[in-house]
């Protein structure tokens, strides 16, 4: 069953996966709704610098390991190995690289650390042209 990335309450929780050069725009169009008193709409975003983080997050042991954690929201790092039947030293190493790319938190109870994701979707935004900035290009 495909997740739409909405709340029972209608909340949109999807995660937007972007490279910096796309994720100016809103945050210019928040940060000036700010300045004239409104509240702007909470979007829940990550900018990359560089295509290997996008590659990071969308190859397929992430996406197992983000998918066990939405589905199962198991209590530490060796429940959720056993959830994708693979060894905790290797899950560890990338829920770390997870936590890095900050798309997962490893939330400290007792000895053991909680993975929590905040979103049950994510949605890549990845241009295949540069942009007007980036090609040296002057615009009028």
């Amino acid at each position: 069953m495909a997740t739409t990335g909405n709340t029972d309450d209608g909340t949109d929780r999807t995660l937007h996966v972007r490279f910096r050069e796309q994720g100016g725009a809103e945050l210019e169009e928040a940060l000036a709704a700010l300045d004239r008193g409104e509240t702007p709409e909470p979007q829940l975003e990550v900018v990359y610098d560089d295509p290997a983080d996008v590659h990071r997050v969308t190859r397929p042991s992430s996406l197992e390991l983000l998918r066990a954690i939405v589905q199962h929201e198991p209590t530490s790092i060796r429940e959720t190995a056993r959830l994708v039947d693979r060894d905790v030293s290797q899950v560890h190493r990338n829920l770390a690289e997870l936590e890095s790319l900050h798309l997962v938190d490893l939330v400290a109870e007792g000895h053991a650390k909680r993975p929590v994701v905040w979103y049950d979707a994510i949605e890549v935004d990845l241009p295949l042209v540069a942009s007007t900035a980036e090609s040296g290009e002057l615009s009028a």
